[in-house]
């Protein structure tokens, strides 16, 4: 694994454990403010972070939302020049309604490597069901 693809490895790593910790300030600063995600559990396509931001606050309020834990394994990572392309299967507890859900899922997160800093950040993250699942 060459340098770039341990950096995006380790961006990815810091997403998901801030994501299993339910630490939405952490998770949240893992992506870019013009980020856009596409969940197959959510009809629309959020335009940016802000978006899933105040789609987060709603699942909190509405259904209880908490996440609980989250593994990630079958892990690979693509590097193409300053863009990467980050696929894994992603294990999660959370609770809504005060019911623990688990889900098995699959997941796709494109990073962009910031040119001043070169820090790796999430642009895009789609989420889908195992199937089978």
């Amino acid at each position: 694994m060459d340098q770039d693809q341990t950096a995006v490895v380790d961006a990815a790593d810091v997403l998901v454990a801030a994501f299993g910790r339910h630490d939405t300030e952490a998770y949240f600063a893992a992506f870019a403010p013009d980020a856009s995600f596409i969940f197959h559990n959510h009809p629309e396509r959020l335009a940016s972070r802000e978006a899933y931001r105040v789609l987060w606050k709603d699942w909190e309020t509405s259904l209880g939302f908490k996440v609980l834990d989250c593994r990630s394994s079958d892990r690979d990572v693509r590097i193409f020049g300053d863009m990467a392309i980050f696929t894994h299967r992603v294990g999660t507890r959370a609770m809504f309604s005060g019911e623990a859900v688990t889900s098995d899922e699959r997941e796709t997160i494109v990073f962009r490597k910031d040119g001043e800093s070169g820090q790796w950040l999430a642009i895009h993250e789609h989420l889908s069901t195992m199937p089978g699942a």
